[in-house]
């Protein structure tokens, strides 16, 4: 799809993601709040809001409607982007990394994006935490458990969705994600990264509600430069 053009991006998105900027500049300071990850000679890039999450993570679950709360508020020339870490073997990360970008490659992780967190934090078909024993499931969700999943979410076979996620192709992009998590510099989960440039999380912001006000604080910002 042809991205916008600069006067397109800024005659769409101005008076929508400039609101509030002005009385939040003070509150917002850069190495304290927000950290660039970016060099700041390297021109702006296209307006996107990227979360590095986990299926595994109960405060990604929790952020949830706080993202979605995000995406309405956004314009359709921002682009929203997950990238899944891997982090906590014992809690599953790297299947429901591997999974998540599987479900990329096949063209439907946005359509169950909200039902995988319910699969792992509600309905328990893909819990991670024995509730009765307070601690990680034995053993866990495998790659197959997940793919069923999927067929049943999205009518996708689980012997595609298997076969897929065994690919060269989810391999390689498993090692992109990881090289640009590391390239971010996140730590932890939630953590948004604005345009390519800045990491805003819970621990520099102060918690979910906040994360989103930084966000678009970011997003207007970028905005308003590029005038």
């Amino acid at each position: 799809m042809k991205l916008p053009d600069r006067r397109d991006f800024l005659l769409l998105t101005g008076s929508a993601l400039l609101a509030g900027v002005a009385r939040s500049t003070e509150r917002w300071v850069e190495g304290q709040h927000y950290f660039r990850v970016s060099d700041p000679a390297t021109p702006p890039q296209s307006p996107k809001v990227t979360e590095i999450f986990s299926y595994g993570c109960p405060a990604c679950d929790s952020f949830l409607p706080y993202m979605q709360g995000l995406e309405k508020k956004l314009p359709a020339t921002v682009a929203r982007e997950y990238l899944p870490a891997s982090w906590i073997a014992a809690e599953n990360w790297p299947v429901f990394q591997r999974t998540y970008l599987t479900a990329k490659a096949l063209g439907i992780a946005q359509q169950a994006h909200d039902a995988m967190f319910a699969a792992v934090w509600k309905t328990g078909e893909l819990a991670v935490i024995d509730a009765a024993k307070r601690r990680p499931k034995k053993p866990l969700p495998s790659v197959e458990d997940v793919a069923r999943f999927y067929e049943r979410e999205t009518g996708m076979p689980v012997a595609k969705f298997v076969a897929t996620a065994r690919s060269f192709a989810v391999d390689s992009a498993i090692r992109l994600t990881e090289a640009r998590i590391k390239a971010f510099r996140a730590e932890s989960t939630p953590t948004l990264i604005i345009n390519d440039s800045y990491r805003i999380d819970y621990r520099s912001t102060g918690g979910p509600g906040q994360l989103v006000e930084a966000a678009l604080f970011l997003l207007g910002s970028a905005s308003k430069a590029a005038r």
